[in-house]
């Protein structure tokens, strides 16, 4: 796990794509307060670029940096969640614009507790660019072995953590909760 940090950090800090597991499913990620990087996703994914990505971060604190209120029922959700749940939250600030839902400023972000995006997370010291590795349309691979060779092909790194995993794994749950704490459930 060492080296594969090692070399997406490298690769993360040239503006690159990684190709990573992550607590939900396989994605591509990218240093998510660089424009030029999130648009090569867009374009690897064939994805409108008027759709926002999601963000993940470390570590609940992490939130505030990106954001500019967090309600406070925000950080009880992500406490209480037992399994893996993306945020979205208004205000975003110090992402790559096109990061952001331009729309209302609001961006999905998620407090990882995988071993590997954390320690990812932790060393790079900014957030990453989560969205799975398929073209926008497709199903999501939930495994690696389901990836299509053209997205392999695509990222300038593919991690080798966890590639022989088997289990079948689902995307995160989406709540978003307004400036006024209003919570709306978006995916189970």
């Amino acid at each position: 796990m060492r080296e594969d940090i090692k070399t997406a950090l490298e690769v993360l800090r040239n503006g690159g794509i990684i190709l990573y597991p992550t607590d939900t499913i396989w994605g591509l990620g990218c240093d998510a307060t660089n424009p030029d990087a999130v648009q090569k996703i867009f374009e690897i994914k064939k994805r409108s670029d008027n759709k926002s990505m999601i963000v993940l971060v470390d570590h609940p604190g992490r939130i505030a940096s990106y954001i500019d209120e967090v309600p406070e029922i925000a950080f009880e959700v992500i406490e209480l969640a037992e399994s893996p749940l993306t945020v979205i939250l208004e205000g975003a600030k110090n992402l790559a614009p096109n990061v952001v839902n331009q729309e209302d400023k609001s961006v999905g972000i998620r407090v990882v507790k995988e071993p590997f995006c954390q320690q990812l997370i932790q060393q790079f010291k900014r957030p990453i660019v989560s969205t799975s590795a398929n073209i926008s349309g497709d199903p999501s691979p939930a495994i690696f072995d389901d990836i299509e060779p053209s997205i392999m092909a695509s990222a300038d790194y593919v991690v080798k953590y966890r590639q022989g995993d088997f289990q079948k794994a689902k995307p995160s749950g989406i709540i978003k909760i307004g400036k006024e704490g209003l919570v709306k459930v978006i995916r189970e």
